[in-house]
């Protein structure tokens, strides 16, 4: 308090004082309005192949202006060995743009219709009609907008599903 009266006893230093003080308190209450970048709940149509409306094979750009809160990104002309994309590991979905498709995890926090995840891979034929080729860990289906494929655990419960445009002969997944 006492160098605040020496140093205002001039009219010319109170207007200064008041100027470095205005500016101060504007940059600090500017510094507290930062917006939290939120993305909207994902919603998965596993029979039309869409997140959101949004179709695997839609463009790098276009998905992430619209799910701007990704935890990691990688540019299609990046080195990665996938081809690039938006990931999302704290929702467990991922799009694998540089590949046209997208991968859900057992972690995935969002809608899912046909909720097929932790599903029996007995009872999936009602839902999805016969499967196109299989392994023992996998089955994949042919769809109307390309193919969908499911892994799964040793108690035959599903615990990853991929979707694509592309066509069975044609995809090329990431390992």
């Amino acid at each position: 308090m006492l160098i605040i009266r020496v140093a205002t006893k001039t009219p010319s230093m109170k207007r200064l004082l008041f100027f470095l003080s205005s500016i101060l308190i504007v940059n600090a209450a500017s510094a507290q309005l930062k917006t939290k970048v939120t993305c909207p709940s994902f919603e998965v149509d596993l029979l039309n192949g869409k997140v959101n409306g949004a179709k695997p094979d839609w463009v790098y750009a276009l998905l992430k202006e619209k799910f701007p809160c990704y935890t990691k990104a990688e540019d299609e002309t990046s080195a990665s060995k996938c081809g690039g994309g938006l990931f999302f590991t704290d929702k467990g979905i991922s799009f694998l743009t540089g590949r046209d498709y997208v991968e859900l995890s057992s972690t995935f926090k969002g809608k899912l219709t046909p909720n097929i995840m932790g599903a029996n891979r007995n009872s999936l034929f009602n839902t999805l009609g016969n499967v196109k080729m299989k392994d023992d860990t996998w089955d994949a289906y042919q769809t109307s907008y390309g193919t969908l494929i499911l892994y799964f655990n040793k108690a035959n419960k599903v615990i990853k599903i991929q979707f694509s445009t592309k066509t069975v002969d044609v995809i090329q997944l990431c390992e």
